[in-house]
C-alpha cells in the first residue's frame, strides 16, 4: 500500500471517515476533542455528529496548521481525543501531538483530506496516529467525485469500521451473493457509508499516478512562488524545513488591501478562486450555538480573514501561472 497502512476502509466521504472514527475509538457524549478552527466545517461536525464538544486551539502563523505548543493547555478530563488537520497538504507536527497524546492516553485521529502524499521528520500519514481520513472530492489530488477512506494499523478497529460503513452488518454484498448463500447477522448499530465500487475503480488508477501528478503540482507551486516573489501586498504561507507538501491548495495571503476586492478582481479577469477558510468558530451556528467570537483565536482569524486561493491542478498551464500572477500584480499595484 502506498502508505503502509496495515488497513484501509473505504467510505462514501472523508466526513464519514471522521465520524466514523469516533465511534470506532468510543468517543460521543460528554466528551472533548481538541481540533483546530482553521478547517472546513466538516471537521469540527463529525465532532457534534456523535455528542462530543469541539474544543479549538489556536494555529501556527507560518503554516495554519495547529498549534502543537497550544494543546496541553486545552486537555482536560473530559478529552478523549485530538484531531489534527494537515492544512492545505502540510503535516502538522505529528512527534509532538503523538507525544502529547501518548503522555494524557488520548486517541489521535488525522484529518488529511487535503494529503496522502506529504511527509515531516520522517513522518507520513497514518504514521502516529490511531487513524487517518481521507477525501477524494471532486477538488482533491485524486478523486472519485466523492468518496473517502480511513487507514489504520488497528485491525480490530478496522473490522469495527468495515460493519459501521454498512448499517453494523457483519457480510457484504459481494460476500452474500457470489458464493453459496450465506447469513448475514447485525450486531452493531452503522450507517450507509461504504464506497461504491465505481468510486474505487476511478481511484486505483490515480493513485498508481499520485506522484507524478504531485511533481507537477510541485512544479507549478515553485512556479507561482518565483513569479510572486517581490510583489508587494501579498505573502505566502512557509513550507516547513526538509518536508514534503502534498502541494494541494496554493494560498496567499493579502497584506495591504481588502481581501474580498482582490478575490473579486481575480474572478473578474476570469480566475477561479476560493477562500479557504474562514475560521470554524465564527459560523454562525458556532456562534450561537458555544458563543465564540472574533478574538477568540486571533491567528486562525488573520489567516481566515487574508487568504485566497489561487488555482492548483496538474493540467495548469505554464502561461496560465504567468497570467494570474500578472494579473494579481496589476490589482495590487492599482
Amino acid at each position: 500500500m502506498y502508505l503502509g497502512s496495515r488497513s484501509v476502509v473505504g467510505v462514501t466521504s472523508c466526513t464519514a471517515a471522521l465520524h466514523l472514527c469516533l465511534l470506532a475509538w468510543e468517543i460521543g457524549e460528554g466528551d472533548e476533542v481538541i481540533t483546530t478552527p482553521m478547517s472546513f466545517c466538516a471537521t469540527a461536525n463529525s465532532i457534534l455528529h456523535v455528542g462530543a464538544t469541539p474544543v479549538f486551539v489556536d494555529v501556527e502563523e507560518e503554516t495554519g496548521n495547529i498549534n502543537s505548543e497550544l494543546i496541553e493547555k486545552a486537555i482536560t478530563e473530559k478529552t478523549k481525543a485530538i484531531m489534527p488537520v494537515h492544512l492545505y497538504g502540510q503535516l502538522c507536527d505529528m512527534r509532538k501531538i503523538h507525544e502529547i497524546a501518548e503522555k494524557h492516553k488520548l486517541v489521535v485521529i488525522e484529518d488529511a483530506a487535503h494529503t496522502i502524499e506529504a511527509q515531516r521528520d520522517g513522518v507520513r500519514p497514518g504514521s502516529l496516529s490511531d487513524c487517518v481520513c481521507f477525501s477524494f472530492y471532486a477538488t482533491k489530488n485524486i478523486t472519485s467525485g466523492e468518496g473517502g477512506a480511513i487507514a489504520t494499523n488497528n485491525t480490530e478497529k478496522a473490522n469495527l469500521l468495515s460493519k459501521l460503513r454498512l448499517h453494523g452488518i457483519d457480510k457484504s454484498a459481494i460476500d452474500r451473493y457470489t458464493k453459496l448463500y450465506q447469513h448475514w447477522d447485525m450486531s452493531v448499530l452503522g450507517w450507509k457509508y461504504n464506497m461504491d465500487n465505481i468510486q474505487a475503480s476511478l481511484l486505483v488508477g490515480q493513485l498508481e499516478r499520485i506522484d507524478k501528478f504531485w511533481e507537477r503540482r510541485n512544479y507549478i507551486w515553485n512556479l507561482y512562488e518565483e513569479k510572486l516573489r517581490g510583489i508587494k501586498g501579498i505573502e505566502i504561507l512557509k513550507t516547513v524545513a526538509d518536508s514534503r507538501h502534498a502541494r494541494h491548495l496554493f494560498t496567499i495571503q493579502i497584506t495591504d488591501k481588502k481581501r474580498d476586492s482582490v478575490l473579486i478582481s481575480l474572478q473578474e479577469k476570469g480566475i477561479g478562486v476560493a477562500v479557504n477558510y474562514r475560521p470554524i468558530h465564527l459560523l454562525e451556528y458556532y456562534r450561537s450555538t458555544f458563543g465564540f467570537k472574533e478574538g477568540n483565536f486571533p491567528v486562525a482569524e488573520k489567516i481566515g480573514a487574508r487568504t485566497i486561493s489561487l488555482p492548483l491542478y496538474p493540467g495548469l498551464k505554464d502561461i496560465e501561472v504567468d497570467y494570474i500572477a500578472t494579473s494579481l500584480h496589476d490589482i495590487l499595484k492599482s
